[in-house]
């Protein structure tokens, strides 16, 4: 249960309704990251804007990737449940690039290039060497997408730190970090 009281849907702020309205609009329904976020209408707020931004970023096979890698280095088990659902059923990846994905590589050499860059980011605080950079631009990212990778990382790192912190109960098919594959 989670230890966060989450409203139920109709019970968010009123500030947080046209929020809502917009993600169960997406996503036809309003999963419990999005209730508990809209405790705070800024939070929820700031978070559609920099995510809904960083959607546009990258490819969605990229971005679910560093996704999963994110969620299983913070341990966060709803995020991890969340994004191999979404990775499976948008992102069209298989259960061993998924597996593959938690632990930082891919099939892809490129992709495993930004995933080792944004493991590296979250391992360090963002302290990373100039060989860390060096690798990310040889794979052929430009310094766009790098900002992009680091803008990733951070939308990750708060979803992956909140629903620690919440113990959000998990409203997609439960994957655990302490299983990783």
């Amino acid at each position: 249960m989670s230890r966060i009281a989450m409203p139920a849907r109709a019970e968010a702020p009123e500030a947080a309704q046209p929020l809502l309205d917009a993600v169960e609009k997406q996503l036809g329904s309003v999963p419990n990251l999005f209730r508990l976020l809209a405790l705070s209408p800024a939070a929820l707020e700031g978070f559609l804007g920099l995510n809904g931004a960083l959607g546009r970023a990258l490819d969605g096979r990229t971005r679910e990737r560093i996704a999963l890698a994110v969620a299983q280095s913070n341990g966060c088990d709803y995020c991890l449940s969340a994004h191999s659902y979404l990775g499976t059923n948008l992102a069209k990846l298989d259960a061993a690039e998924i597996a593959r994905n938690r632990a930082g590589a891919s099939s892809d050499p490129k992709a495993e290039a930004a995933l080792r860059f944004a493991l590296r980011v979250v391992e360090t605080r963002g302290r990373v060497s100039n060989d860390d950079l060096a690798e990310l631009r040889r794979a052929g990212f430009s310094e766009a997408q790098l900002v992009e990778i680091i803008g990733l990382v951070a939308v990750n790192v708060f979803t992956n730190y909140l629903n620690n912190v919440a113990e959000t109960d998990i409203d997609f098919p439960v994957v655990l970090a302490a299983e990783a594959a």
